[in-house]
């Protein structure tokens, strides 16, 4: 199996092109001849990913955010960043990434974690300029209303969310019913969020002014970066397992949340 078979199927459902300008996706480390014995999926490329891959046989570690995000002027392991590199380069580990483009595919991040807490009807919150199917963000409905709080424990149980911060509940008796989602950082989105009249706003990274721009109708709750995200893995690992079912395809039990919280 050569890397261009692997890389082929991931973008017949994410294309590169839907990345953005900023964006790193694609192949990072490797050629598209390369041979690979196996895969491991992860949301991070780390040094302890990298040792599971050694160990479990896996030349080929498949993240959703790049290694490399911004350039690169040495190659002296002062950073895991650069030990990770270098190591992938000296070890012939490929090293593949699809971030924006997951994040804006139909079906995407925010469709996987809609599904995982049960929205129907949903729709792309930011769609891209002349393509409605792809772009950031989800907004759907829950099947029936739930309390605000009711409904942010569910999803704090659901996604193993070490805490949940939220902004003010605008009632005591205060239900959510539609939701708006985006993995990773949505600040950017919260405007969007207001605009399809979500009673809810789920994202990740926001910062202290962002929750008080509910305007006292919409709830703001953030769950973490790595906990909206870590579904990368099993989108990831659905698509090419449809494709290729005899293939070594493992999920990493080494990709793990670099924050920790004080309970």
């Amino acid at each position: 199996m050569k890397v261009r078979d692997i890389t082929d199927i991931i973008e017949s459902f994410a294309p590169l092109s839907l990345q953005e300008s900023y964006d790193n996706s694609g192949l990072v480390v490797g050629r598209p001849d390369d041979e690979v014995r196996g895969v491991l999926l992860a949301v991070d490329v780390t040094e302890e990913v990298l040792d599971e891959a050694e160990r479990e046989g896996c030349n080929m570690v498949i993240t959703h955010h790049p290694i490399i995000f911004h350039a690169l002027k040495r190659f002296n392991s002062a950073t895991y960043v650069e030990r990770c590199v270098e190591r992938a380069i000296r070890r012939g580990i490929i090293l593949y990434a699809c971030h924006t483009n997951l994040d804006s595919a139909p079906g995407g991040m925010s469709w996987q974690v809609g599904s995982m807490i049960g929205l129907g009807n949903m729709c792309v919150l930011q769609p891209r300029p002349g393509n409605e199917n792809a772009g950031f963000g989800v907004v759907g409905t829950l099947p029936v209303a739930e309390s605000a709080l009711g409904f942010m424990e569910r999803v704090k149980q659901i996604f193993n969310v070490g805490a949940v911060r939220h902004s003010d509940i605008p009632a005591e008796d205060f239900m959510v019913r539609r939701v708006a989602i985006c993995t990773g950082a949505g600040g950017s989105l919260i405007d969007d969020a207001l605009a399809s009249d979500a009673d809810l706003y789920l994202t990740a990274d926001l910062r202290y002014n962002d929750f008080m721009r509910g305007e006292g109708r919409l709830i703001l709750a953030d769950i973490g970066h790595f906990e909206s995200e870590f579904c990368a893995i099993r989108i990831l690992y659905d698509v090419i397992s449809k494709k290729m079912c005899n293939f070594a395809v493992r999920k990493s039990v080494c990709s793990r949340n670099p924050i920790h919280y004080l309970l």
